[in-house]
This record gives C-alpha cells, sequence and structure tokens, in this order.
C-alpha cells in the first residue's frame, strides 16, 4: 500500500511543480516590470495561488486516486496502458492550457477562461494577428512541452507491488484511501469554509497582472466553461433598430445637468453601508405598512438626513444586488455577473471611480468574502483592501451562521473610520449579515418574531454606530449611505410579483448632507453611483445603466427588477410585471392599467442588458 501512497503524493506534487512553473512562465513571459511588479512578488503569487492549484490538482488526481483504490480488491490487466492514456491526454491539455494562457494575455489581458472556446469555430480570428514564424514557435514549444509532461508523468510511475491478498489488509489499505479521498475532496471545494473554490479567492492585491498570475488557469477554464455563452442571444425580443429606439426613449443618460445640491463638500468620505435583506417592509419611513417599531433608528435617520422613498432594488439575491450597488449594473434573471471574473474585470465601480479621484478604498464583510468571487469582484473594481470573516479571531467568527455578527463588525468598522488619515478622503464600502436566516442573533427586543427581531438587532447596530461616530471629527466630512443588497419575501404572503418586495430604504446621511430632505422620484438601486458622483462632480459616463436622478436630464423616472421568473417595469403611469418562463410571454399584473409601453420597456431594458453583457 505505501507504493500506491507514495506514488499519489509524487504526483500531487508534480502537478503543483507544474503549475508553479506555469505562473513563473507567465510572469517571465509578460513582463514584470511592465505590469507595476517586482521580483519579491513572485513568491507572493505562488503562495496566494496555492488554494486553486490544489483545487485543480485534485480533480485531475482523482481517477488516479479511485483506480489505485479499486486495485486493492480488483486487478487491473490494463491499468498501466490506461495510465498512459490518461497522463498523455493531461499532459497535452495542461501544455495547451499554460502556454495559450501565457501567450494570449498579451493580446487579451485577460485569464484564459471558457471564451477560449468561442474561437473553436473560427481560428483564423484568433490567429490573425500573429505572424506565421510566431505560430510556428509557439506549436513548437506546445509539441516539446507537452513530451517533457507525459514523461515526467511516466516517470514517477512505479511500479506498485501486487494488490495485497488478506482482507485485514484490504481493509486497512481502504480505510486510509477513503480518508485521503476526503482530504483530495476538501482540496477540491476550496477549504471548509462557505465558500467553494473560485478564482476569486486568490485575489490578493490591486495589481490586476498578480492577481491574474495567482489565478490557475485550467480552473479558470473549466469553471466558466459551463457558464459562457452568447448572451447577446439571450431574450433576443425586438429587431435590433426597434430595441435600441425603445431603450433610448426610457432616459438612460449618464449626464449630470444642473444637479440639486444635497452636501456641503465636494470631497467627503463616502461610508456605503449595504444592509443584509432589510427592505423597505421593515422601515416605516419607507413603507406606511411597515411595523414603526422595528427599526426605529433608521426612521430617525431618514427623519434627519436624505431619504429617496422611492427607490426600487434591482434584484433577489446579495451578490447581484451587490454589483447593482456600487458598479450601477443591472442584475439578471438567471446570471451572477460577480461569479464571472472575466466580466467583473470589465465593471466600473463606484470604488474605482473614487480611487482614480484620490480616494483610499476599503470593504468589510464579517463573512467568507470569498463566497460567490465576492472578493475577486471587489479587488476587480477598485478596493485597495478587503476585509472579511480571516480579519476576525476564530471565536468572533462563530458569532453568526454566516460569520462574525453585526455588533462586532460594526465595532471594527468604527476603528476603521476613526483611524483613516485626515490627509486623504477615504471610501468604505461594508455589508452586513446577521438580518440573514436563520435569524439568529444576540438581542431579543422583538422575540415573538424572529424576522423583524434580526433586522431590529441590525437597526440597534445601526443607531449604536452613528451615536458613536457622530461625537468624532470625522463625521463633518462624511457622507453614509445606508440601503439593502435586496429586500426579502416578508410578510410570507409577498412575492416578487408584488412591488413592495424589492421597495427599499435609500437614506443618506452624516455631517456632509447639507439639509433632510425627501425625493420621492421613482429610481433604482443601480442609480446610486451616477447621483452619487454627480454629487461630487466626478464623471460618470463609464455606468450606462445608472442616472443621476437629481439631474434636470432625469425626465423619465422608473425602476426595474427582475428575479429567476419575471421582470418588472415600473415608471409614474404603473407598473408591469412580465412572466419570462412562459412561451408566449404572459403578464403577472399589471396596475394600474395593461400598458403595451411598459412591456415593451421591460423587454427592451432587458435584451440591452443581455447585449451588453455579451459585449464585455
Amino acid at each position: 500500500m505505501k507504493p500506491r501512497l507514495f506514488f499519489l503524493f509524487k504526483f500531487y506534487a508534480l502537478l503543483l511543480l507544474i503549475f508553479a512553473f506555469g505562473k513563473l512562465l507567465f510572469m517571465t513571459y509578460n513582463g514584470l516590470e511592465i505590469h507595476q511588479a517586482q521580483g519579491s512578488d513572485v513568491f507572493d503569487v505562488l503562495i496566494h495561488g496555492l488554494p486553486l492549484d490544489c483545487a485543480t490538482t485534485g480533480y485531475l488526481i482523482a481517477p488516479l486516486w479511485l483506480g489505485l483504490l479499486l486495485s486493492l480488491w480488483w486487478s487491473f490487466p490494463l491499468g498501466k496502458r490506461l495510465y498512459q492514456i490518461y497522463t498523455a491526454v493531461v499532459a497535452t491539455l495542461l501544455a495547451l492550457i499554460l502556454l495559450a494562457d501565457t501567450c494570449l494575455y498579451e493580446f487579451w489581458g485577460i485569464k484564459l477562461d471558457g471564451t477560449i472556446f468561442n474561437y473553436i469555430d473560427s481560428p483564423k480570428g484568433a490567429t490573425a494577428s500573429v505572424s506565421t514564424g510566431y505560430l510556428i514557435g509557439v506549436t513548437i514549444a506546445f509539441l516539446v512541452f507537452s513530451v517533457l509532461l507525459f514523461f515526467a508523468f511516466r516517470y514517477i510511475a512505479t511500479r506498485l507491488q501486487p494488490m495485497p491478498t488478506r482482507i485485514q489488509t484490504k481493509g486497512r489499505g481502504t480505510l486510509v484511501f477513503l480518508l485521503l479521498g476526503g482530504l483530495i475532496f476538501l482540496g477540491i471545494r476550496g477549504g471548509i469554509g462557505k465558500s467553494t473554490a473560485n478564482v476569486g479567492m486568490v485575489y490578493y492585491t490591486d495589481n490586476t497582472f498578480l492577481n491574474h498570475a495567482a489565478v490557475n488557469p485550467a480552473f479558470s477554464v473549466i469553471s466558466s466553461a459551463f457558464k459562457t455563452k452568447n448572451y447577446s442571444k439571450i431574450h433576443d425580443y425586438f429587431p435590433e433598430e426597434q430595441r435600441a429606439a425603445i431603450f433610448s426613449s426610457l432616459g438612460y443618460n449618464t449626464q449630470s445637468i444642473d444637479s440639486d445640491t444635497l452636501l456641503t463638500m465636494r470631497r467627503p468620505n463616502v461610508l456605503v453601508i449595504l444592509m443584509e435583506g432589510c427592505g423597505a417592509t421593515f422601515v416605516h419611513a419607507v413603507d406606511p405598512e411597515a411595523d414603526p417599531n422595528v427599526t426605529p433608528h433608521l426612521n430617525q435617520l431618514a427623519k434627519e438626513g436624505i431619504l429617496f422613498s422611492q427607490c426600487y432594488a434591482n434584484s433577489f439575491r446579495t451578490d447581484r444586488g451587490t454589483v447593482c450597488t456600487f458598479s450601477g449594473y443591472p442584475a439578471f434573471p438567471d446570471v451572477s455577473v460577480m461569479k464571472m471574473p472575466s466580466k467583473c474585470e470589465k465593471l466600473s465601480a463606484l470604488s474605482g471611480a473614487l480611487r482614480q479621484a484620490g480616494y483610499a478604498t476599503f470593504f468589510l464583510y464579517g463573512g467568507d468574502i470569498n463566497f460567490t468571487n465576492t472578493n475577486g469582484y471587489l479587488m476587480a473594481t477598485g478596493y485597495d483592501k478587503t476585509y472579511g470573516d480571516q480579519t476576525f479571531t476564530a471565536e468572533e467568527r462563530l458569532t453568526h451562521n454566516w460569520g462574525v455578527t453585526d455588533h462586532i463588525t460594526f465595532d471594527r468598522l468604527y476603528q476603521m473610520v476613526t483611524t483613516q488619515p485626515e490627509s486623504q478622503p477615504w471610501h468604505i464600502g461594508f455589508l452586513t449579515l446577521a438580518s440573514h436566516e436563520p435569524w439568529v442573533v444576540p438581542y431579543d427586543r422583538i422575540p415573538d418574531d424572529k424576522v423583524k427581531n434580526a433586522m431590529a438587532y441590525l437597526d440597534d447596530c445601526i443607531g449604536n454606530f452613528i451615536q458613536r461616530f457622530r461625537q468624532t471629527p470625522q463625521w463633518n466630512n462624511t457622507l453614509i449611505v445606508i440601503l439593502p443588497d435586496h429586500g426579502i419575501h416578508y410578510p410570507a404572503e409577498l412575492t416578487d410579483v408584488q412591488t413592495r418586495t424589492s421597495h427599499i430604504p435609500l437614506i443618506w446621511t452624516g455631517g456632509a448632507v447639507k439639509e433632510a430632505r425627501e425625493i420621492s422620484t421613482i429610481c433604482n438601486q443601480t442609480d446610486l453611483v451616477a447621483t452619487l458622483l454627480g454629487q461630487l462632480g466626478l464623471p460618470h459616463d463609464d455606468f450606462p445603466f445608472s442616472r443621476d436622478v437629481l439631474s434636470k436630464s432625469y425626465t423619465h423616472p422608473s425602476a426595474v427588477h427582475v428575479w429567476s421568473e419575471g421582470i418588472y417595469y415600473m415608471d409614474e403611469t404603473g407598473c408591469s410585471v412580465l412572466n419570462l418562463l412562459t412561451k408566449p410571454q404572459s403578464v403577472f399584473k399589471e396596475d394600474p392599467q395593461p400598458s403595451v409601453q411598459r412591456r415593451d420597456a421591460a423587454n427592451a431594458f432587458l435584451q440591452t442588458c443581455y447585449d451588453h453583457l455579451g459585449s464585455l
């Protein structure tokens, strides 16, 4: 049994060495200095990239592990031949992927992923910009590399001892291999956290090139292959000219013209608190049907600050709502843009715009920040530093099912905002987590309703934070934006068909707010970016789906919400809710009257969104 285990160890180690060599080749060929990196970064790339290397190695070693486990009980006369075939395939694919990733980066500037399959049908388009000599050189390198890998795999295949004959020996061997299989699976999964292995988990710096170097290209290709679609063909509802004409009439301009001024300064610190699930049904200041006793602090902040009372969430999940909030980018019924690293890297974001304007940028979350590629998205879109649950103690990480409960993270937030240097403005994004199933919080003000109680706990945390922050000198120079990532189905009879579900509070407070106001214009969560940048006098041309709702150019107030089954379009004439799953398309409801214009607007908007996603 020992030779079998030693063989697996050698195969595992060899694969890790191959992936390390691939990273060195990638960085050397594409140039560290060209990408503002240096030799000392190489070690960091290798260390941070190790989790995805282990995950990919686990996938590749799993068939061998299974074969050796079965060989404890049954003989395989063709085992050696099967091993040679398998390693020949692996050697060929690894050589192809590692070289393609290295060579294509200088042309594409993105990590190799599933989009490579789009060129299989038209290889001429993929090679049109390179010379024949270049292609010959790459082909020779591929052949040499694949042969070397094949013989390396062959070299480590030591002669295995015959399978054991004693039942006890077979039993012990089986137990050892099953335990080993558990470790392999753990590596494939990416650890024991809530997140599974994803590209974003190895992002560790604001240098995109180094993040790309840390990503295992084989993992990137495999993980994205099943997500790659021709998005421009999805929801192809109207002919192009008609789609363009309808969308143009919806007023998604990117101009700030004589925007109403809400702030006392042009460069305040900007804190965005993204509340988990706390929709308008818990905030009486926004929804008159809501219980006023649940969130008294939010109600008071809405009264003292600026309340956008007719704001609606674009989506129904945190990963989508985060992108909507910070990138001003729309949500989709069946696609999470956050989970698509190659798309995330092309998104603009509030953090990037503020960093370009001289802000220091940070993001805080008490949960697993690698979940749904959150960290990858945040690092790709302009955050200098992100802080997840691993920056808290082990004891603190056990205070909630999703990680660190809110009063602890609000304490960390307070430390962050009060210790930033005064010489540079800062932006901090903060995502809460305790107001989420299973609704278990260290708070019992509303014991007969655990959902309301969880929201009350969040409200209490916000109130305590604001009270403390108000006493500091930083308060006068800070704008605090408070909104949720999405609403929830509460009361339980609410669904996404009802607009109450997606109605959300959007509150601006802090010392940088000039005076209390209510803005009752219909708008979306995605409009935050353009509206905020407009207040700062910063351009927002890179946010085509975000509107400055305070601008005189905002002449067609509207809101869109999508979920897995449907979409609604709301404007000042009413709301139309469409069922996207039926063919032909049907209508859930329309209030107060049916409207062809609203239905066409919903379809043209969604078609435009998919077209834009396809172009990224």
